[in-house]
């Protein structure tokens, strides 16, 4: 027993903790957000809480799997994960098998579930570069022979994520793994002259589809077009703003009354805001920077390179995604629509997640502490 509970055997419980508190946190957020949407459109209060329930169960066999199972085994399959994930990008796109929602052809139905491959090539990508990264650290620093095949590889993910399109994902996409990149030791010319690429096709990216660039009018002024392009982030200040120091109180949101499309996903965020004011605001940021911290902590102790860079592409990959969506919701940066990690609804990004956390704690059984 005393040998179970050495350092080396003992998963990090500041992550472990944080982790099981979220996901309680955006169960009662689901319900309170979406009982009414639930209600009106089948006929039952608890129909999302119910299919979260499932992902929740699910994350957790799989997080648990991760959890046992050691991380270094990962380098074996990463170009199997890789493929795997390259394959249902493209999969997703062919007619017929990718289903539409909102506009963008993300999804693959599973029966009455349906999976997001955007979702789980960040995971793959940054398993698979960290793999890269560790065993050949010192080409990074080389143009050709490392940091442009890797950027090149980065590209073709994003490439196939805006064929659908879903520029959120790929945005956290690239920059998690930029970030990687970084931390392993790319040359800062070769970062700061792929940023200036990279914007100018993001404008030209936003040139090319006219609902991009209304993206960008309705969050310069989102009062322009009301009823339009400009109605979700109103309606999401219009959550935010009553919502105070302490909120109006859990579950008497009145922007989840039809007035918020679809409350529980991208925008779950307006709703805990409206109910529990700033201060529940300001908890729910706390408990994301706990949880960045011990990756982060947890990155600088492993035993290993594969341990550090794994670590710190899934920390960066879930810190990223949860500062765009909350910028997103109070009105910092334009609609991008990515949800909120452990609490907006959706199974394909709870899986995602809790597998990515899985492995991260993985990694503190072996840590130095």
């Amino acid at each position: 027993m005393r040998k179970w509970l050495s350092n080396k055997h003992v998963i990090d419980l500041w992550l472990f903790s944080v982790t099981i508190i979220l996901l309680i946190v955006g169960i009662l957020m689901i319900y309170s957000s979406s009982h009414i949407w639930a209600k009106f459109s089948y006929d039952d209060s608890l129909y999302y809480v119910k299919r979260q329930f499932i992902f929740v169960g699910l994350g957790l066999l799989i997080m648990g799997i991760l959890t046992y199972i050691p991380y270094q085994n990962l380098t074996r399959y990463s170009l199997i994960i890789l493929l795997s994930c390259f394959a249902l990008l493209v999969l997703v796109l062919v007619p017929g098998i990718g289903l539409i929602r909102g506009g963008a052809r993300s999804w693959i139905g599973l029966g009455v579930f349906s999976l997001q491959p955007a979702e789980f090539i960040k995971l793959g990508l940054i398993i698979f570069l960290a793999t890269m990264l560790a065993k050949n650290r010192m080409q990074i620093k080389s143009f050709y022979k490392g940091f442009f095949p890797l950027t090149l590889l980065i590209f073709s993910a994003f490439s196939l994520i805006m064929l659908q399109p879903d520029f959120g994902t790929g945005l956290v996409i690239v920059l998690t793994c930029f970030t990687l990149l970084f931390i392993a030791g790319a040359k800062l010319t070769h970062i700061f002259s792929l940023i200036a690429i990279g914007l100018i096709g993001f404008i030209l990216l936003i040139i090319s589809a006219p609902y991009r660039m209304k993206r960008i009018t309705a969050f310069l002024n989102p009062w322009e077009d009301p009823l339009g392009d400009g109605f979700q982030i109103i309606q999401s200040l219009y959550a935010v703003g009553p919502g105070g120091l302490i909120g109006v109180g859990l579950g008497n949101s009145l922007q989840k009354y039809f007035y918020l499309p679809e409350p529980q996903t991208d925008f779950i965020f307006s709703i805990l805001a409206e109910e529990t004011g700033f201060i529940g605001g300001l908890v729910i940021m706390v408990l994301f920077m706990i949880l960045c911290w011990r990756g982060l902590y947890i990155g600088f102790h492993a035993r290993d390179r594969l341990g550090t860079y794994l670590a710190f592409g899934i920390t960066s990959m879930i810190t990223i995604q949860m500062f765009i969506n909350i910028s997103v919701v109070i009105g910092l940066v334009p609609v991008t629509g990515i949800t909120l990690p452990f609490i907006s609804y959706g199974g394909s990004s709870l899986l995602l997640t809790m597998c990515a956390v899985g492995i991260l704690l993985n990694i503190s059984k072996y840590t130095s502490r």
